[in-house]
């Protein structure tokens, strides 16, 4: 088990080698779009055993004597007031938080990109929000035929209606809170502004999926599809760099579907385009980092599983009209995937069914699978988690790690005095009894100690859990799934 399969020290040095590399090919000035999340990319933790989630950020550490970060907004993002599942946050938040995050790594934030200003209220709200803070920013428009009216795009009219972002070093990040920021156009806008101004720039893409240098059908990259099935990407061989190399590369349907018009805004701003295909113009060292190829197959197939088991949950709850599942499904098929690969599934549901009530079950490091049933006080993902540090700290499972004592007073208070319908604990309550119980039990001790061995572990339930421990879990790194079950018939679940 958490076999390693990729080189992520080589990783780091190729894909920062590759970056100084296009920053002298455009004469010294690089704006590099990046794809996907800057920060805690767990996906790609996940299909490539070894892979650090800050991966990113590190190699922008290393160059950041010569790089600024631009941060881009859409500005419908903003008067929606769109909010980033997995933090709770809206968009122009995460914003404040990014820039602080880069700010405490000894990054430079050169500015803020409002994309698709229309004089919104929010928006202008959120501009002098900026301006008081100290943060300097710019505001870029709906240009009309975008992206397909080249002669309209490439002209004062278009993109040169745009601010024009004042910068200071050699490589221009840009990324963004989410996708259809409008990063690329405004790497378009500023390539189009410098050329006017005589400076010599070029764009590129930070690309992790698809791995272009991998077959199309390999886990690797079906895993990038299943993460994607909610936006109908789809994994295809690149044609133009078929055609222009005799080679094949893996590339997705919106680059190769746009790169036929971005070639002609390169030709048309600078007089001849530097790429001959899409996959030309990513940064992707992933694929020569791969040193086990078994194990990166195996943790896709197991990437590809739990987010057939969401999309399940998902259905269920009315947030997907069953389109993700189908392909998931399809995904599935295509790789031999059921849920025996993961023995949790089927022990969860063993569980359940010897239980009566809601269980989960856990696969630790070494192989070894615990499960957790529902009890009086506590729900099947607390239960879980104390077997499981039990397990990994070859505790006596008949041993209490914290006194019934300590756990009734809790769940009186919640269902006495909080008006709690469940008295039943959830993990982080557990958890904070449990850590409580250690300062005076040595086993409880060693219990806690064992949390960071959680890391990596499979874990599955026979009813979707709740928002409170699903988030919980899965900030000790356990990665988790559910069966499209809810543990009663109400209609409201939290």
């Amino acid at each position: 088990m958490n076999k390693i399969g990729f080189d992520n020290s080589k990783y780091l040095s190729m894909q920062s080698e590759q970056i100084r590399k296009r920053i002298a090919d455009f004469g010294g000035k690089l704006y590099l779009e990046f794809g996907g999340k800057l920060f805690d990319d767990f996906h790609a933790s996940r299909v490539l055993p070894g892979f650090e989630p800050d991966s990113k950020i590190r190699m922008l550490q290393q160059l950041k004597d010569d790089a600024e970060i631009v941060i881009t907004i859409n500005s419908a993002d903003i008067e929606n007031n769109k909010i980033r599942g997995d933090l709770g946050i809206s968009y122009e938040d995460d914003v404040l938080r990014l820039i602080d995050i880069f700010r405490e790594m000894g990054l430079y934030v050169g500015s803020v990109v409002l994309t698709r200003y229309m004089g919104q209220a929010a928006v202008d709200a959120f501009l002098k929000r900026l301006n008081a803070l100290g943060v300097k920013s710019y505001c870029h428009y709906p240009i009309a035929g975008y992206p397909s009216d080249v002669q309209h795009i490439v002209s004062d009219e278009g993109l040169g209606k745009n601010d024009y972002i004042e910068t200071t070093h050699s490589l221009v990040v840009l990324t963004a809170p989410g996708p259809g920021s409008g990063k690329m156009a405004t790497c378009l806008s500023q390539l189009y502004h410098d050329y006017k101004r005589g400076i010599k720039s070029g764009y590129a893409k930070f690309e992790t999926f698809p791995i272009w240098n991998l077959p199309l059908k390999h886990p690797v990259n079906l895993a990038y599809e299943a993460a994607t099935a909610d936006l109908n990407d789809l994994n295809m061989i690149d044609p133009f760099h078929l055609e222009a190399y005799g080679e094949t590369a893996v590339n997705y349907n919106r680059d190769v579907e746009i790169f036929p018009v971005l070639n002609t805004i390169f030709q048309r701003i600078q007089g001849s385009s530097p790429y001959k295909s899409p996959t030309d113009m990513g940064v992707n060292m992933a694929g020569n980092c791969i040193i086990d190829d078994d194990a990166c197959c195996e943790a896709s197939k197991m990437e590809i599983l739990r987010r057939y088991y969401t999309a399940c949950c998902e259905r269920l709850s009315g947030k997907d009209d069953g389109n993700q599942v189908t392909k998931l499904e399809i995904l599935m098929n295509q790789t031999g995937i059921t849920s025996d690969i993961c023995p949790a599934v089927a022990a969860a549901l063993q569980k359940a069914q010897a239980t009566g009530a809601p269980a989960g079950a856990m696969v630790l490091s070494d192989g070894k699978v615990v499960t957790g049933k529902t009890s009086d006080t506590l729900g099947a993902a607390s239960a879980l988690i104390l077997n499981a540090l039990k397990a990994l700290g070859n505790i006596d499972d008949r041993l209490d790690l914290i006194a019934a004592q300590v756990l009734e007073p809790i769940c009186e208070l919640k269902t006495n005095y909080l008006k709690h319908r469940n008295p039943r604990l959830h993990t982080d309550e557990v958890l904070i009894a449990l850590t409580i119980s250690a300062l005076t039990n040595p086993i409880a001790k060693l219990a806690m100690d064992q949390l960071d061995n959680l890391k990596g572990c499979e874990a599955h339930f026979s009813v979707i859990i709740s928002d409170e421990d699903m988030k919980l879990l899965k900030r000790l790194g356990i990665n988790v799934s559910c069966e499209a079950h809810y543990e009663n018939k109400r209609l409201f679940h939290k």
